[in-house]
C-alpha cells in the first residue's frame, strides 16, 4: 500500500498542478486576449460571469488540491530520504503558493471590485471600470501563470528524481 501511495500521490500532484497552471495559461493566451477584443460592457459582463462560474467544486479541487498534493509529495519524499525529489517538490510548492498569493492579493480583489460595480448596463463609465480592472489583472495573471508553469515543471521533475 505504501508503494501505491508513493506513486499515486506524486502523479496526482503533477496532474493537479498541470490543471492549475493550465487554467491561468488559458486566461493568458485565450480568455483575456479574446475579451480584449470585446466592448467594455461585454468584457465586464463576461468577467462577472466567469468570476461566479469559477467558484465550483472542480476548481476548488484543483486550486486547493494541487498545493496540498505537492505538500504531501514533499512529506512522502522526505520520509524516505529522497532528498532531490523532496527539493523539487518544495520548489513546486513555493511556486504554487506564490501563484495563490498573487490570486488572493491582486486578482480576487479586482474581481470583487468588478462585481461591486453591478450590472454592466447600469455602469456609468464602463471604460473607466475596465481600465481599473483589465491591465493590472492581466499582468498579474501572466506572473501567476509563470509561477504555476514553473511549479508544474518542478512537480514533474520530482517524479523523475530520487
Amino acid at each position: 500500500m505504501a508503494e501505491f501511495v508513493h506513486v499515486v500521490v506524486p502523479v496526482f500532484a503533477a496532474v493537479a498542478t498541470g490543471l492549475f497552471a493550465g487554467l491561468f495559461f488559458t486566461f493568458s493566451v485565450a480568455v483575456m486576449p479574446g475579451l480584449a477584443r470585446a466592448g467594455d460592457r461585454v468584457m465586464i459582463e463576461a468577467m462577472q460571469g466567469v468570476n461566479v462560474a469559477i467558484l465550483n467544486p472542480f476548481f476548488a479541487l484543483v486550486f486547493i488540491g494541487a498545493p496540498v498534493a505537492v505538500l504531501a509529495c514533499l512529506v512522502l519524499h522526505a520520509s524516505v530520504g529522497a532528498a532531490a525529489a523532496a527539493g523539487w517538490s518544495a520548489a513546486a510548492l513555493a511556486c504554487l503558493v506564490a501563484a495563490m498569493l498573487i490570486t488572493f492579493g491582486v486578482n480576487v480583489p479586482r474581481n470583487n471590485a468588478l462585481e461591486r460595480v453591478g450590472p454592466p448596463e447600469r455602469v456609468a463609465d464602463p471604460a473607466a471600470v475596465r481600465g481599473a480592472f483589465e491591465g493590472v489583472w492581466v499582468r498579474w495573471n501572466h506572473l501567476r501563470t509563470l509561477f504555476s508553469v514553473v511549479g508544474l515543471v518542478c512537480a514533474v521533475t520530482a517524479l523523475t528524481v530520487r
